[in-house]
């Protein structure tokens, strides 16, 4: 259960605000077909002919072809303004593109309701937030194991992985850095940056998504911790079988992945400036 003080009612009106947001990436779930993760041969992501515009304004993304395989990191270089934000959106199945196709673990993200995107998003994708977003009025243990309470999927693989979902959450802070079981209770908005940035990577890992993406995480960060941090999350993305999409203005990065990209090479809505 989510416990909350009393005391925080306050708090906790001015951030329901905020747990709608990190919603709209979690929400319930009920799924009757889920594709086999192990048996499968296509690549993790396939984008085909993807076009996206906002109303009123010139075209934003056109990606003739994109690929990401099972268990790759990748790196994709996206700066301020060059659509990478709206890709992670369309990727996730929180918006839908102009044309085109989207297919994650087999299945085609265009062809399915709102409704339905949201239930695949949250069994298949954990997402780390440049803000980190986690929800301050929750503790640490609480804002980890989120994504278990939306995602029955995911409960399941905490479960059988490590026994329970409270030993997965303490298991992934402790392998990210945070030994200290007393952080466990500890409230979300007492934490220093470093530390909120090792929580959001472990609620995004959480259940063995297959995907995990990462937008901007280690941008608040020096460059030691900012490699620190991403050779603990190739190691837990390694152990739980998830592909890495990091996306970052910070080329010096690069090299860490398997594989890297530019938006603006892929985009061929990109400006010549972005180029």
């Amino acid at each position: 259960m989510l416990a909350m003080d009393a005391n925080d009612n306050a708090g906790n009106l001015i951030h329901l605000g905020a747990l709608r947001f990190f919603a709209s990436w979690l929400a319930p779930t009920r799924v009757h077909h889920q594709p086999d993760r192990f048996h499968m041969t296509q690549a993790l992501i396939e984008l085909s002919d993807l076009g996206f515009s906002w109303p009123g304004h010139p075209p934003l993304l056109d990606i003739p072809a994109f690929r990401l395989e099972r268990g790759e990191t990748l790196f994709l270089k996206g700066p301020s303004g060059s659509g990478k934000t709206t890709l992670l959106g369309l990727l996730g199945g929180v918006q839908k593109p102009d044309r085109g196709s989207i297919r994650l673990l087999g299945q085609e993200l265009t062809q399915l309701s709102a409704g339905a995107r949201d239930h695949f998003r949250v069994d298949h994708t954990g997402y780390i937030f440049q803000q980190f977003n986690l929800l301050p009025f929750l503790s640490v243990r609480e804002n980890v194991e989120l994504p278990c309470h939306f995602s029955k999927l995911r409960a399941e693989r905490a479960k059988q992985r490590h026994g329970s979902v409270d030993k997965a959450a303490a298991t992934l802070l402790a392998h990210l850095g945070l030994k200290d079981e007393n952080i466990l209770g500890r409230r979300a908005d007492s934490l220093s940056i470093g530390q909120q940035q090792r929580v959001a990577a472990a609620r995004a890992l959480i259940g063995q998504p297959e995907l995990v993406i990462a937008d901007e995480p280690t941008s608040a960060l020096d460059y030691d911790a900012r490699e620190n941090f991403i050779r603990l999350l190739f190691a837990e993305c390694r152990e739980a079988g998830s592909s890495l999409l990091f996306v970052s203005h910070d080329q010096s990065l690069a090299p860490l992945f398997d594989h890297n990209l530019s938006l603006a090479e892929l985009n061929r809505a990109a400006t010549p400036s972005e180029v």
